[in-house]
């Protein structure tokens, strides 16, 4: 019996099975979610999907309502998680990355839990792990599951929908080298399927608000700063300046990538104040510039090597000061 015929098996086992993911939703921590719930409903079994916050609003047209919200509904996912038998733990690898209040809710439960994840260093808390570091995505290891425990039959157009955006969403379009012949198998079978991938690329990209698209032009023309002596790009965004283009959740997703778009860029930061600390994200080509160190040596952080996140406690210009200082450690001139 292979791990994804054990995980089968718990499924079918249990009674009360809670989908988790990390905080700070995304593409992919929606679409795993979505698409493992699907799953599990077409192996005759039911699932509640509790997530810390809400997705970004371009994500709405997903069936994003069946997601229970613990920043929007906390008794019902406290009780959900409180009599859960089984947990799924998707697209993270520390019990803090589902905030501090899940946190507490997973770390008390003493059901078993099963982590899918690609990301470095996974902790040792859940009863099973698929830790494949190498996959583009948790929604590609979705897949392997459905594959491998022997129903890809069962996989369609409703199960494949938000497992193909979360693929899409993680690997940048396909552009970062996350993507393995494996990534495009994978894609093969999901489109096989039924699933209509130009409908997806179109309801992810053509969705732009007035307020998005003025807040991004106004962060490229105003407030990008190129340090050409490394071809590292930084962008900062204070809540005042948010708030007067009335920033919405995922609005300057794609900016980082929008600045490594720049012709020699070697990584590209980008940082907004929101909740009373600073959110960074930051983005970089090839194998020789990684930031996940940068981000979990210095801002409390990490993830991919090319793809990363952290956080800061200092103001906006100490944290800018704080980024150029740092920055000659880690790109060459």
């Amino acid at each position: 019996m292979n791990i994804y015929q054990q995980i089968e098996a718990e499924i079918k086992a249990a009674s009360n099975i809670v989908i988790t993911a990390h905080k700070s939703a995304d593409g992919d921590s929606i679409g795993s979610s979505l698409g493992l719930l699907y799953f599990i409903e077409k192996l005759g079994k039911k699932a509640v999907v509790c997530h810390p916050d809400k997705a970004p609003d371009f994500l709405d047209w997903l069936d994003t309502s069946l997601i229970l919200l613990m920043e929007e509904n906390p008794e019902e996912v406290t009780t959900q998680m409180q009599k859960a038998d089984l947990i799924f733990c998707l697209d993270y690898n520390a019990t803090n990355r589902v905030g501090p209040e899940m946190q507490v809710l997973l770390e008390a439960a003493t059901c078993k839990k099963i982590m899918i994840d690609h990301h470095l260093n996974p902790e040792e808390f859940p009863t099973i792990t698929v830790s494949e570091t190498t996959a583009s995505s948790t929604s590609q290891l979705i897949v392997d599951l459905i594959e491998e425990s022997g129903h890809l039959e069962l996989l369609d157009e409703k199960i494949g929908t938000p497992l193909y955006l979360g693929i899409l969403t993680d690997t940048g379009s396909f552009r970062f080298n996350s993507v393995k012949p494996r990534t495009h198998e994978v894609l093969a079978k999901i489109l096989a399927a039924g699933v209509e991938h130009h409908l997806i690329h179109e309801k992810l990209s053509d969705n732009n608000t007035e307020t998005r698209l003025r807040l991004q032009g106004y962060a490229m023309s105003e407030k990008l700063e190129i340090l050409y002596d490394y071809n590292v790009a930084i962008i900062s965004l204070s809540k005042e300046e948010l708030a007067k283009y009335q920033y919405k959740k995922g609005d300057t997703d794609s900016l980082a990538n929008l600045v490594l778009s720049i012709k020699g860029m070697k990584a590209a930061i980008v940082f907004t104040e929101r909740d009373g600390i600073m959110k960074i994200s930051f983005r970089s080509k090839g194998a020789e510039n990684p930031v996940n160190m940068f981000a979990k040596e210095h801002f409390n952080g990490g993830g991919h090597a090319n793809a990363a996140g952290g956080m800061s406690d200092l103001t906006v210009d100490e944290t800018l000061e704080k980024l150029k200082g740092l920055i000659p450690e880690y790109f060459k001139k």
